[in-house]
């Protein structure tokens, strides 16, 4: 008799907190998504601390969650024990050595990694930054590179947005991941209220504090998705969520909190699909703010060179490479 082949097995080492911030594990549960409707069993291996909303992330879609081991050669046993074909590593903190441990124990291995791999070893490469593909890589592995291999969540892939201009006064959105790890947010409430223009606002912080002028605090939500769909100006750092701000043609104004988000930054605001505030919500990053909101078609332009870099089909291609190897 013919054997009947088992679903793929496929585990998710990724953390996520405070000071690591989420979109690590965003991005993770994009392909996990994809990979769990093509009927494989998904396992993440890892912490998710200080967040209950990342943690949430996980249990709203019934993705479970495995304590897993720092050190590689009991990660390799851990993946044993759960009896998986393959291992995506997303991390920037995983000890070098991880790769090669999974790898040498027969499994296969994708690394998610921006730029730099950071010495880790991998089967295939994903580096989902707009331009990676034009960027020389430092290894002679297989590679996906580039935006069209960006990874979208369901609750983005089936959202559109609001008609452009349809709001007398913009309404911005501002957001710097699901825990703010620079603690960035009040600095930005303050500059767009130090802009003196018109404007309804809502801020996301984890953590509450008081905001001048038209601007409603929220804590880490789920309505993300339909919230940037809804606004005419997005401020926000070039981390995963400019990916999702990119499919949905949303004009956004971004700055970045952590040295990775830089090229991302550099790319974007070069080819003038977002404005570019710089590092801190200084005068200068006021005044931009304060023209965005008072020239609609300053804001649109920079929404519609965005549109169309990102087509919410890279979660499939990635999907496709990934079980290829198991």
């Amino acid at each position: 008799m013919s054997g009947v082949a088992r679903p793929a097995r496929v585990g998710f080492r990724c953390d996520a907190g405070v000071k690591s911030g989420v979109g690590h594990l965003v991005r993770c549960v994009a392909l996990a998504e994809e990979l769990c409707a093509r009927g494989a069993e998904v396992f993440f291996l890892g912490e998710v601390c200080g967040s209950a909303w990342a943690r949430a992330q996980l249990r709203e879609r019934g993705l479970p969650l495995v304590p897993a081991p720092r050190e590689p050669a009991r990660l390799a046993a851990l993946a044993c024990e759960l009896r998986l074909d393959a291992v995506v590593l997303d991390s920037y903190d995983l000890p070098a050595g991880t790769g090669a441990a999974l790898r040498d124990a027969r499994f296969a291995v994708l690394a998610l990694v921006d730029g730099d791999p950071l010495g880790q070893e991998a089967d295939l490469y994903l580096d989902q930054n707009l331009g990676a593909e034009r960027r020389p890589f430092p290894l002679p592995a297989e590679r996906l590179a580039g935006a069209r291999y960006a990874l979208l969540r369901d609750s983005v892939r089936r959202r559109s947005r609001a008609v452009p201009g349809g709001n007398a006064v913009p309404r911005v959105l501002c957001f710097f991941g699901g825990t703010d790890s620079g603690g960035v947010a009040p600095a930005w409430a303050r500059a767009l209220s130090a802009t003196g223009r018109p404007f309804l606002g809502t801020v996301v912080s984890p953590e509450p504090f008081e905001a001048a002028g038209p601007i409603t605090v929220i804590p880490p939500t789920d309505r993300l998705p339909e919230l940037m769909a809804a606004a005419d100006l997005v401020v926000t750092a070039a981390g995963s969520a400019v990916w999702e701000l990119l499919y949905l043609g949303v004009p956004t104004a971004l700055t970045w909190v952590a040295d990775n988000q830089l090229i991302g930054y550099e790319e974007l605001v070069g080819r003038g699909a977002a404005a570019g505030l710089g590092r801190a919500a200084d005068p200068a990053a006021t005044g931009l703010l304060a023209r965005l909101l008072a020239d609609p078609a300053a804001r649109e332009e920079h929404g519609r060179r965005g549109s169309g870099l990102v087509d919410g089909r890279g979660r499939e291609r990635v999907a496709d490479a990934l079980l290829g190897l198991c």
